[in-house]
């Protein structure tokens, strides 16, 4: 599914309005009759609503759920207008607020000047159509206030289309004081990209999309950078295997993992592998693994480095469709080293995870030698300690996205909604995961099925997105069975075969 910019969205609303021959108010009545169904769908007409409608068409918007509610026999609603002189009113706004006023018995209130505010207490819900996602700067003057008034009432908060004073896209320097806190986002046809970051989650609240019918052909036909992994996309991407096959038609890994005192690291990122389908797995770590790998995972090779305990060499004894380097391998200066040979050595996209990102960052002249279309998965940490500082998933990704476009990797963001970013700079943002993925080992299992997938011939690309909905999908069965308090990784590895027999179903 894509995700559309603010003007990506618009262009499609306007492609809307003159394919089907109607105009913008059409437009607006059909948004809020989403809106004000879904309301209903929810409180009784006893409930009170107090309604904050700024001088756009998001102010537009919230009228005339007033007016729907109204019709309906919701008569405890009070409706404020801001028409200040600084500003004017949108026509659908103005439209709106006639049609409204026609209405007998409706509380209606056009502030013009002085305003002062409605009590408000947690039984109330509160409407915010003060500003959508046309908004060109961050609120100030007395919006602010008004914003902050809202958000400490402790009434509950329904955003129509997006928070007012939030951006769709880009947020950074904006004050989050002055952004509603909403406890529930009504957003009309498509989540926006800002929806999706950590430091947004608060004002978003639960968010629930309401279809309002805008053109199929345009949103196919538009552009964008950014897209929504969904069940069926994965599904049309896995291979089904033929009749006729052994393990060499699904290729050959080499895990570099481990090392003393690190070894489940390495039979986490092994038995992954082994689950999501690689033909031959050959794990490559210190001597005193061979014991715990050949008993834990025994299904996987075993290559011996020379030292007992790190990993001072990367010998490619054999032909291997990938590599993957990093879970459990620590960053002593010998297996720098032997990082630093491979990859001056490697032309090949490999995976590259964990300790062996944080030997690139002890040695950032590496980084120059990762070849190109190669994955990183790196945690927040380790994305800071090789690129720098960051303060939000926004600014995060920003970066990403320029360092994959100018050294032509794949990166991929671990968060909530993990994103990955390919070559060209397009995000693809995972739908699968819960909260109880966040333990340990549970990277060094991504870190296996993707490069389990990249073996098994499928895209640097496609491995990674894929990769990532398969964890998700397999902590997401292993949820049901542990809650998110008990899941452990291995309960992760345990469900990746039922993750991707459920999708292919």
């Amino acid at each position: 599914m894509k995700i559309f910019t603010t003007s990506e969205i618009r262009r499609i609303e306007e492609q809307t309005l003159r394919t089907e021959g109607i105009n913008e108010i059409d437009l607006m009545e059909r948004a809020a009759s989403a809106a004000a169904f879904e309301i209903m769908s929810r409180w009784r007409p006893s409930k009170r609503f107090v309604i904050f409608a700024g001088p756009g068409n998001n102010g537009g918007d919230a009228l005339a759920v007033a007016r729907l509610l109204k019709e309906q026999g919701y008569n405890r609603i009070e409706v404020f207008l801001f028409n200040i002189p600084s500003t004017k009113l949108s026509k659908g706004c103005a439209r709106n607020r006639d049609k409204l006023m026609e209405l007998e018995g409706i509380d209606f209130t056009e502030v013009v000047n002085e305003f002062e505010p409605p009590a408000l207490n947690h039984e109330d819900v509160v409407i915010d159509g003060l500003f959508g996602a046309g908004l060109r700067e961050p609120l100030k003057g007395g919006f602010t206030s008004l914003v902050q008034y809202i958000n400490e009432s402790q009434a509950y908060i329904v955003a129509i289309d997006i928070p007012s004073g939030l951006f769709g896209e880009w947020n950074t320097g904006t004050d989050r004081r002055n952004i509603i806190r909403a406890n529930l986002t009504l957003a009309f046809q498509f989540k926006r990209l800002s929806f999706f970051f950590a430091e947004n989650a608060a004002n978003i609240g639960e968010c629930k999309v309401l279809d309002i019918d805008l053109n199929r052909d345009a949103i196919n036909k538009a552009a964008t950078n950014y897209y929504l992994v969904e069940d069926y996309e994965v599904k049309n991407l896995l291979r089904r295997r033929p009749d006729h096959c052994s393990k060499y038609d699904f290729g050959s890994l080499l895990l570099v993992a481990g090392r003393y005192g690190m070894l489940g690291a390495a039979v986490l990122s092994a038995r992954a592998a082994m689950r999501a389908g690689a033909g031959l797995v050959t794990v490559h770590c210190p001597r005193c693994g061979f014991d715990i790998l050949q008993s834990s995972v025994p299904e996987a090779l075993f290559s011996a480095d020379k030292n007992d305990i790190i990993t001072t060499d990367i010998a490619m004894t054999h032909r291997y469709n990938t590599v993957a380097l990093g879970p459990g391998m620590g960053t002593n200066d010998m297996t720098i080293d032997a990082i630093d040979r491979f990859l001056k050595n490697r032309n090949l996209p490999c995976v590259i995870d964990a300790d062996a990102l944080n030997c690139i960052a002890s040695r950032p002249m590496l980084f120059e030698s990762i070849p190109q279309k190669s994955i990183l998965t790196p945690h927040a940490a380790e994305f800071e300690r090789i690129f720098g500082k960051f303060d939000t998933e926004e600014e995060r990704l920003k970066k990403a996205i320029e360092i994959a476009k100018s050294h032509k990797l794949i990166i991929v963001l671990k968060a909530h909604h993990t994103m990955v970013v390919d070559t060209t700079g397009k995000v693809y943002i995972n739908t699968t995961g819960n909260a109880g993925m966040a333990t340990a080992g549970s990277g060094d299992v991504l870190t296996g099925i993707i490069s389990s997938l990249l073996a098994q011939g499928y895209s640097p690309q496609f491995s990674a997105i894929m990769g990532v909905y398969i964890h998700g999908e397999a902590g997401n069965l292993a949820e049901k069975v542990h809650g998110s308090y008990g899941m452990i990784a291995s309960d992760i590895v345990d469900n990746i075969g039922r993750a991707i027999k459920e999708i292919m179903m």
